[in-house]
């Protein structure tokens, strides 16, 4: 059949797609024709393009593709959907049209599309009533509490029923650190279905790693039969084991994108194939909101880390400490007691940024900090709260307890080759509040760095005086 003329009909890209089911692999789905527009997208010249070929020779293998294109032609309904590829750094607004064919093994179906840099809110919006509603309550879920952690909770256990699935969750990246975090899941108390902390060890950020890959720069990636499964097991066969193992025979996975890169994925398992489209529909939309929710409060807590953190060490600011100290004298947060105060001070810091630059000094005051972060007791809260001045609040320390931490430090006050540092400390037992701690506890940490300047008259010179 000539499509030439049926093709120019259409002022979108389009073109036209066979579907044979008795093929596998690349074979299976092939471009027979397209219209000029769509050609001058993935030729350089009209001539060079060849028809009845595999989709492939033109743009990358795509699960999701492959997948919307078989829902098309086996349910014979046409299908639009929107979606942000990250291949074209665009969203794509895609139609797709059961043909009549004039063999009967061989689907056809009509492919068109339109990009746009942007999303346009007006086609995400077009969406079946069910999914709008099932959406609308996952937004309103977003701002019932205060509760970041309680909030998703409860949205990732809507969206597991709303799927119909076994188990839908919430994975957040950091591909920069290589790092990783189970923010939320749910999956209904089934019995054949392990959490996921049974997964996530130290070897699953190389399972992470295969998502992208097995997605293609495409919006989704999706397994919805054992072909399916066997394509995917050709990427990441540990993987595909693991699902295996875990009784897993259909998956969604969309990546949540914020600022142009990846910070997480959302999941749905172990659903009917035959609702894949309407999950798709949700957990795509789902997507795209929660992304921006999620990246919000990351933001959020990178402001209060960066407000209450010292950046050069690590330990908390003396913004933090003045916030503690503030909390506990009101009584809005109180120190569990008994506790103790030390106060820390770098030895030599200014001989050493004199002698030898700021940068060796910075490291004698990350060399003091991480001996103070590495003292291994519980509730050590560690601040930085001066130039080379450091403070310890140790709560829930009895005068034993805390007498060790004190040797422990004193111990490891003049190491060789190590960052020196004088030490004062003071028990509530000793004085009525943390202010009479705090004080007492200074006094004495200078009384010994007096002592320490005495032993090394050579840098008597820079000593404090305040």
């Amino acid at each position: 059949m000539d499509y030439k003329a049926f093709l120019e009909t259409f002022n979108r890209l389009a073109c036209i797609m066979s579907v044979n089911p008795k093929e596998e692999g690349d074979n299976r789905y092939r471009i027979l024709d397209a219209n000029d527009a769509y050609k001058h997208t993935v030729v350089e010249k009209i001539e060079d393009f060849v028809c009845n070929v595999p989709y492939t020779r033109y743009i990358p293998k795509a699960a999701n593709f492959e997948t919307l294109c078989d829902n098309c032609a086996f349910s014979d309904r046409p299908i639009h959907t929107y979606f942000d590829i990250e291949l074209y750094d665009a969203w794509m607004e895609v139609f797709l049209t059961p043909l009549k064919s004039d063999d009967p093994d061989i689907k056809l179906l009509l492919f068109s599309y339109e990009m746009n840099p942007k999303a346009e809110i007006e086609k995400l919006s077009d969406i079946s009533s069910k999914t709008a509603f099932n959406v609308v309550k996952t937004c309103l879920k977003l701002r019932e509490t205060d509760d970041f952690q309680e909030t998703m909770n409860s949205v990732i256990a809507d969206i597991r029923q709303q799927c119909g699935a076994k188990r839908c969750s919430i994975l957040l990246t950091d591909f920069e650190k290589r790092e990783y975090k189970l923010l939320c899941e749910d999956y209904g108390g089934d019995p054949e279905q392990l959490p996921m902390a049974a997964f996530l060890n130290e070897d699953f950020y190389a399972v992470i790693e295969t998502w992208p890959r097995l997605m293609n720069k495409s919006n989704c990636f999706v397994i919805a039969n054992e072909r399916d499964m066997e394509e995917a097991h050709k990427i990441a066969p540990e993987w595909i084991d693991s699902l295996r193992g875990d009784h897993v025979k259909s998956i969604v996975i969309y990546p949540l994108r914020s600022d142009n890169k990846t910070i997480g994925y959302i999941w749905a398992g172990n659903f009917d194939p035959n609702n894949t489209l309407m999950i798709k529909e949700t957990l795509g939309l789902t997507a795209f909101i929660l992304s921006t929710e999620i990246a919000n409060e990351q933001n959020i807590r990178k402001m209060k880390l960066m407000s209450s953190t010292d950046l050069l060490t690590g330990v908390y600011n003396r913004n933090a400490m003045n916030n503690r100290i503030s909390d506990e004298l009101n009584g809005s947060k109180k120190i569990d007691k008994p506790y103790g105060v030390l106060f820390i001070d770098v030895n030599g810091l200014k001989a050493v940024n004199d002698t030898k630059g700021h940068l060796a000094g910075d490291e004698l005051l990350k060399d003091v900090a991480s001996t103070l972060q590495d003292l291994k007791y519980d509730d050590l809260e560690v601040y930085r709260v001066g130039g080379d001045e450091f403070m310890i609040i140790a709560v829930d320390k009895d005068r034993d307890e805390f007498e060790k931490i004190k040797k422990e430090l004193n111990d490891k006050s003049e190491r060789p080759e190590r960052a020196h540092f004088a030490i004062g400390c003071c028990h509530i037992d000793e004085v009525e509040d943390i202010l009479k701690a705090m004080q007492k506890a200074d006094a004495r940490m200078y009384e010994r760095k007096e002592a320490y300047y005495r032993r090394h008259p050579e840098h008597i010179w820079h000593k404090k005086t305040g």
